[in-house]
C-alpha cells in the first residue's frame, strides 16, 4: 500500500491516552511495542494493521492534524474542538473519557473584595482565549486574555493576573495553589473526530472505524 493511502490515527499525549487506549485496542488496533516504551522518542508508530499508523501528539495538536488532513481521525477533548472550531472536523462520537470541566478560578482571599458579579474588565491567564472571550462576552465582561500553555495556577500568585481559566478534574491543583472555582464554563469529554473531507471520500473505511469505536464505547459503558 502506498504511504499516501495509509490511515493515520492521531492520539493525545497525557492522561487522556491512558483512558483512550482500552478503546483503541477494543477497536482492533494494537500499536507496535515502542508505543508503550516510555524511553521511545518516536512520534509515529506502526500497528497490527498494515494500512494504519498512529501518531502521538499534544492534545491541542490532534485537532490541527485532523482538521488539515494530516491525520484522518483522532481523539481529542471537546474543549479543543470548541476553542478552534475547525469546519473540517467531524466529531460524531462522545467516547465518555477524559471527563473534567473548564472553569474560571481565582484566589480564595480575593473574592470578598473582587466578587465576580462586579467584574466588568478583567485579565485572565488561559490557553483557551477564544472560549474565555466568548464566556465573558456573554455576560458583558471584557476579558483581556494572557495566553499560557501551562502552569496557569502560578499566574495569580506571581501577580500576572488574578483569574485563570483552565481544566479542572479533582480540583486538587487549584486547592494546592490557593485557588477556588468561581464559574464553570463547560463540561469536557473526549470525542472521536474525523477529517470531514476524508470521511466523505473514504466513507466505507471511516464509517467502519466509527462503528468499531462506537461498539467499544458501548461495551465499556455497559
Amino acid at each position: 500500500m502506498a504511504p499516501t493511502d495509509r490511515i493515520i490515527l492521531a492520539l493525545p499525549k497525557g492522561r487522556i491516552l491512558d483512558e483512550a487506549m482500552p478503546l483503541v485496542r477494543a477497536a482492533g488496533i494494537e500499536p507496535e511495542p515502542d508505543f508503550d516504551d516510555p524511553k521511545s522518542r518516536k512520534l509515529r508508530f506502526s500497528t497490527n494493521l498494515p494500512h494504519l499508523d498512529i501518531i502521538r501528539v499534544r492534545s491541542f495538536d490532534v485537532a490541527t492534524f485532523v482538521a488539515f488532513g494530516a491525520a484522518h481521525f483522532g481523539i481529542c477533548g471537546n474543549d479543543v474542538l470548541m476553542e478552534f472550531d475547525y469546519p473540517d472536523i467531524y466529531a460524531p462520537l462522545d467516547l465518555g473519557i477524559g471527563r473534567c470541566h473548564l472553569s474560571v478560578a481565582a484566589p480564595q482571599d480575593t473574592l470578598a473584595e473582587d466578587h465576580p458579579s462586579r467584574w466588568s474588565h478583567i485579565r485572565v491567564a488561559t490557553k483557551y482565549p477564544a472560549l474565555t472571550h466568548q464566556h465573558f462576552a456573554a455576560r458583558g465582561v471584557q476579558a483581556e486574555c494572557v495566553k499560557l500553555n501551562g502552569a496557569m495556577e502560578l499566574a495569580p500568585r506571581l501577580g500576572l493576573c488574578r483569574r485563570i481559566v483552565d481544566l479542572v478534574s479533582s480540583g486538587a491543583t487549584l486547592k494546592a495553589n490557593g485557588l477556588v472555582e468561581v464559574e464553570r464554563i463547560c463540561e469536557v469529554t473526549s470525542r472521536l473526530v474525523f477529517h470531514r473531507p476524508t470521511f466523505k471520500t473514504r466513507s466505507a473505511e471511516m464509517q467502519g472505524w466509527l462503528n468499531k469505536f462506537r461498539e467499544a464505547t458501548d461495551a465499556a459503558t455497559a
